[in-house]
Order: C-alpha cells, then structure tokens, then sequence
C-alpha cells in the first residue's frame, strides 16, 4: 500500500501537534515545517516534536515560512499529495504589540504556502483561518456564509486576507483549497497564552486570573481533538468547482472556483464566568477574581453554526467544555508535576 504523504505547516505547535498525531496513528508519512519561534515557550514545541519524531513515519524541518527557498526545497523533496497550512503567528492580544509578526508569518508565510502548493499541484491545499474573522458581526451563530469584513485586530485581518488570497490561487490554478475558521481551541499540549492554560497556571500558584469585560464574555470552546477530527474529515472532503456556477443554499463554497470555508466549532456558546466555575471545580481550588474592562480588539461572543461541517463530513464536535478542562488539567498536572 502506498503512504498517503502529507506536508503539516506548524508540527510543534498546538493543532498541527496533534494533527500530526492522528495522522500518523492512521500510518499517513508526515512531514513537519516549524519556525520553533519564542512567542511562547520552545521548550514545550521541542517537546512535542521530540513525541512526533519517535514515529518513524514522522520527519521535521525547522525553519521560517518566509524562508521560502527553504521551504520549497522541502516540498519539492517531499512531494506532498495534500498540504495542511496551520503555522501562523497567533494570539489577538500579541497583534497589538508587533503587528509586523503577522504581516510577515501570516501573509508572505502563507503566500510560500500557496506557491508550492501551485507548482506542486497537490491534490488538496488546507488552511488556518479563524473565528475572529467575524469580528464585529453579532448575529449568531456565525455561518460560513455571512459577510465577515469587519475585522477588529490586524491578526484577524491577516486571517482574512489568506482567505482571499486563497480564493484567487483557487480560481487562477485550479488548486482545491478548504480554509477552516477555528472557534476557541483548546486542550492537552494546549499554548501558554491561552486563557485555560493561564487560569490554571495561575490558580494553583494562587495569583490572580485576569477576567474581561467582568466576565460577560462568551465563547464556543472547541476541544483539540474535536478539532482534528473535523480536519482529518475535510483533508478527503475536496471542493469542486461547479460547472454551472450553482452553489447549494447554505455551503461556502465559491462559484468560480474549487475553494471553501468552513467552522469547526462546537455550537455551544459557553459563559466565560462558567468555564472559570469548571476550573475550579477540576483543580479542587477557588480562583482570585480581577475582574477587568473589556480588552482592546476583543470580542463579547463568537458561537459557530457548524452545519456545514456535518452536512459535508457527518461529524460535528461535541465534547463537553467541563470534560475537556479536567482532559486539560490532568496532562497539566502531570506535565509540570504539580
């Protein structure tokens, strides 16, 4: 049986981490990318790549997506069927301190991306979007199909541009593209930047949680491999053009050209006052409250209608935000020892 080869952007990161996982445990040959920057800590990505690399089917290549003569000798050596695109320069707060981080990682990376998938001519080219590009949008839930141009941090304008940019190689090339918007992600090998992971972190060394906009805050929790699950159904989903331009009601797909978006998100829009509560009760321990404004560039609520992944896949997530955390907590506890 011949391998099914498949190039993962972002291996020691979160998602592609466990990604990477999944894929492997299906006897897929992954080759990882990663730029190992500091944004957060590199000893947790050497980690994880150090898990990946006791695969034999598992390789990695350190390096920048802006490096692209780097990176396309890498793909020109590897010959991907299907490239997963999910290194980015991540977090909406760190946008508003170096936005240049964004441009460079999330639009000239990306365009790296886009032109080996070009010249390779891979059978599915998958990308990282995600829910902040519905910025100031309040219907909910949100759908693949509302306009989403108000975007509110440069990070999420980023997001959108690759969606767009996208679009365009689409329709120039041919080149079947999913782009999937992620809602909250969280979970085991989770980012330290992330709010349950500095909770946690924060609770059990008794400093204080920082709680925005008083802890009116909504969000559709997503748990990792929920998430996965839904990429791994979407890699063998691939977007055709239609010949006659006709879309069906609901789908996100373009009518000139092989591409679509799509939520994976839970469809469960959870008070943040109430994953504090579920915290609590995992760790066994209260927190201390600093109840805070409203961050610049956030957001009240995002909450995904997942439709379309079901009706494209049958799958949708649905792992329950209280099993999720105790999932979290208990990796933490065991990686850190406390």
């Amino acid at each position: 049986m011949i391998q099914r080869r498949i190039l993962i952007t972002g291996t020691a990161g979160f998602i592609g981490f466990h990604l990477a996982q999944a894929l492997l445990a299906e006897g897929f040959r992954v080759q990882g990318y990663d730029g190992m920057t500091d944004y957060y800590d590199v000893a947790l990505k050497r980690r994880r790549h150090a898990l990946l690399l006791q695969n034999p089917n598992f390789s990695a290549m350190e390096g920048m997506l802006e490096d692209h003569a780097r990176f396309d000798a890498l793909a020109d050596d590897f010959r991907p069927e299907v490239i997963v695109h999910l290194a980015a320069q991540a977090g909406v707060r760190y946008s508003l301190e170096n936005p240049r981080a964004y441009l460079d990682s999330n639009v000239i990376g990306t365009f790296t991306v886009m032109e080996a998938a070009r010249r390779l001519e891979v059978k599915h080219l998958l990308m990282a979007s995600t829910s902040s590009v519905y910025g100031a949008n309040t219907e909910m839930p949100f759908a693949e199909t509302d306009k989403a141009d108000t975007q509110l941090t440069i990070y999420a304008a980023t997001k959108k541009a690759n969606e767009s940019m996208a679009h365009a190689y689409a329709h120039l090339w041919s080149l079947p593209t999913t782009m999937f918007r992620f809602f909250t992600v969280y979970g085991p090998w989770g980012r330290p930047d992330l709010a349950l992971y500095k909770f946690v972190d924060a609770i059990l060394d008794d400093r204080p949680i920082d709680i925005y906009n008083h802890g009116e805050m909504y969000r559709d929790f997503t748990y990792v491999d929920d998430l996965v699950r839904g990429i791994r159904l979407l890699i063998d989903t691939v977007p055709v053009r239609p010949e006659d331009g006709v879309v069906p009601e609901g789908d996100s797909l373009s009518p000139v050209a092989p591409w679509r978006v799509v939520n994976i998100g839970n469809s469960d829009k959870v008070r943040l006052l109430d994953f504090v509560d579920a915290i609590e009760a995992s760790l066994g321990k209260t927190a201390i409250r600093n109840y805070m404004p409203m961050q610049k560039g956030d957001v009240p609520a995002t909450w995904a209608d997942a439709e379309l992944l079901q009706r494209l896949t049958g799958y949708r997530p649905q792992t329950d935000f209280r099993d999720g955390i105790a999932r979290f907590v208990a990796w933490y506890r065991d990686y850190y020892g406390k």
